[in-house]
């Protein structure tokens, strides 16, 4: 009878905890960080040659928020940043949400046309923005949308095609007419800005909105995920306490800051529990990274599963000590079961985690314990976090029984505000009773650990069977030969969808499709069995490490010209 119940069990769980939820902003948090860890060093730029403590980075933040108040920027505004992993995306990032600021993080990857689309769709009247990097003309894009820039007197730009933004704060140089020096804005404030950062202090509540993050969508333009102190700062909180990170710690972090991994589950987890930020460099790189952990002293290192993929693969691994890893978070993809063991065994980080989450959820709603076994952090997620409800659903809405995949929705602290001037499209994902649905497809066992199995809209129906790539993909990763592996659905004109796989080889390995099909049959079902293979360099992806399987179908279908059945 227990086992009936418990197999027939609803997969709903709520994440108890002793811990009660922050109920400060994020600039309180940077005070009470200076004040209890004032001479610890808070952030590590290596590339910048930047070692400071969190008191220097407590008054560099308030000198720059004083600076944009001076420049007659208001509580409420919104301030682009448009930079790789620098100390002046962390200073703005702190310095915005002590002056009431709404920070508006803009993919480095955009271009012109991206950034114009982020800068009007929110509003934003100030952007601070790197110069260059690499093959990356920043300031040669802004000038482009604003060729009026040039002429204006910094801070007073009027530009027809960006009819919101009044001032560009240039990160390096050489300057360029019309912007302002970020290193020059620290001095323009005065005892009357000073004065109003006082008052703001009071004045701003946790339940403000203070970060818009752009969805990589699928289709159609990009939401601005608007999300409040009280979102990101729990979140951060609550993903360090699962890493137990302390003053002691310290974090390397490669991921972007752009995205969730890098200002929350990097930064604000630092700032809440008092560790180190380490960044290894602007743009992730695997050599830079391994340096970075070893002359540091790195604890704890974050990375999507392609980038813990370099740098164990990388030619001169084997010569760095990593002995002083202990822990890490592997997230923002699908984690491949034989890298999560290679991570373990060869980088010392006997107490990784796994993380799952979305930005509309701050992000991270399911995390994997440091002390769980190794097979339930290398075959799930985790369990929910502390003060988030988890129901998984089928197409009608109703929850479904433990261990039957559905839709998984997300409730409590951590659901953003909403898309960003879209009550509409906000209202498509999260429901009246404030249920986020993610879109992902999951399973809940009887313990509570999740399984993502898919997307809902990357699950496969092929002639009426239900297909969920992950699976195939965590078999054919299994070869020996095959490096990385992404399986998606194909239009086809009988069943429906076919499977198509793309695969990328190791290094010096070749391979047939026959070979591939050979390694499935007898081991996977017929209908899981992939009909199109392809062997590819790389996949389009963005650097959050999330694959863009829509772009994948599209170039299969357009290659193969496959057309889905007709139907009435």
């Amino acid at each position: 009878m227990a086992k009936e119940s418990i197999r027939e069990a609803p997969s709903y769980v709520s994440g108890t905890a002793e811990e009660p939820l922050l109920g400060f902003t994020i600039g309180e948090a940077l005070d009470r960080a200076a004040a209890s860890w004032g001479d610890e060093i808070a952030l590590i730029a290596r590339g910048q040659n930047i070692r400071w403590t969190w008191r220097e980075l407590k008054e560099r933040a308030e000198a720059f928020a004083a600076g944009l108040l001076a420049l007659g920027l208001e509580r409420g505004e919104r301030i682009g940043i448009w930079s790789l992993n620098r100390a002046e995306w962390t200073l703005t990032q702190f310095a915005a949400a002590k002056a009431g600021l709404i920070l508006v993080n803009i993919n480095p990857a955009y271009r012109s046309t991206e950034l114009e689309f982020a800068l009007n769709k929110v509003g934003c009247k100030a952007l601070v923005t790197a110069t260059a990097f690499k093959t990356s003309d920043y300031l040669g894009m802004v000038n482009k949308l604003a060729p009026e820039l040039a002429a204006s007197e910094p801070g007073r730009l009027t530009a027809e095609r960006l009819p919101h933004l009044r001032m560009v704060i240039q990160i390096g140089g050489p300057a360029v007419p019309g912007t302002l020096l970020f290193e020059e804005i620290g001095t323009k404030g005065g005892a009357a800005e000073r004065d109003t950062l006082r008052h703001l202090a009071g004045r701003i509540q946790f339940d403000d909105a203070v970060n818009i993050q752009f969805t990589n969508a699928t289709t159609g333009s990009p939401e601005g995920v608007t999300l409040t102190h009280h979102n990101i700062l729990n979140n951060g909180y609550f993903i360090g306490r699962a890493l137990r990170l302390t003053r002691a710690d310290r974090i390397c972090i490669p991921v972007p800051l752009y995205h969730c991994f890098g200002m929350v589950i990097g930064n604000l987890a630092a700032l809440t529990h008092g560790a180190t930020m380490v960044y290894p460099g602007e743009g992730f790189d695997p050599l830079a990274t391994l340096e970075a952990v070893q002359a540091e002293g790195c604890t704890a290192l974050y990375g999507v599963p392609t980038m813990f993929i370099a740098e164990l693969d990388h030619p001169e691994f084997a010569r760095f000590d990593l002995g002083s890893l202990r822990t890490g978070v592997m997230a923002g993809a699908p984690c491949p079961i034989e890298v999560m063991q290679r991570v373990v065994e060869r980088m010392n980080m006997r107490e990784v985690t796994i993380c799952y989450g979305m930005t509309e959820t701050s992000p991270v709603s399911f995390q994997s314990a440091v002390d769980d076994p190794l097979e339930r952090r290398v075959t799930t997620v985790g369990r929910v976090h502390p003060h988030l409800e988890v129901k998984i659903v089928d197409a009608e809405g109703h929850v479904v029984p433990r261990g039957r995949p559905g839709e998984l929705c997300t409730r409590g602290y951590s659901v953003m505000l909403g898309y960003w001037d879209d009550t509409g499209k906000t209202a498509e994902v999260v429901d009246a009773a404030r249920w986020m649905h993610t879109g992902d497809l999951a399973t809940l066992d009887a313990e509570g650990f999740c399984n993502i199995v898919g997307r809902v809209k990357d699950m496969v129906i092929r002639g009426g069977e239900n297909v969920y790539p992950r699976e195939v993909e965590e078999f054919l990763f299994r070869h020996p030969k095959v490096q990385e592996v992404q399986v998606f659905g194909v239009a086809d004109a009988k069943y429906g969808e076919e499977l198509c796989a793309w695969i990328r080889l190791r290094e010096g390995e070749t391979m047939s499709d026959d070979e591939v099909r050979a390694f499935c049959e007898g081991q996977i079902a017929n209908h899981k069995i992939p009909r199109y293979i392809q062997f590819v360099d790389a996949f389009p992806m963005p650097v959050t490490g999330q694959t863009q399987k829509f772009m994948m179908r599209q170039t299969v279908e357009d290659q193969l010209g496959l057309k889905r059945a007709e139907t009435a």
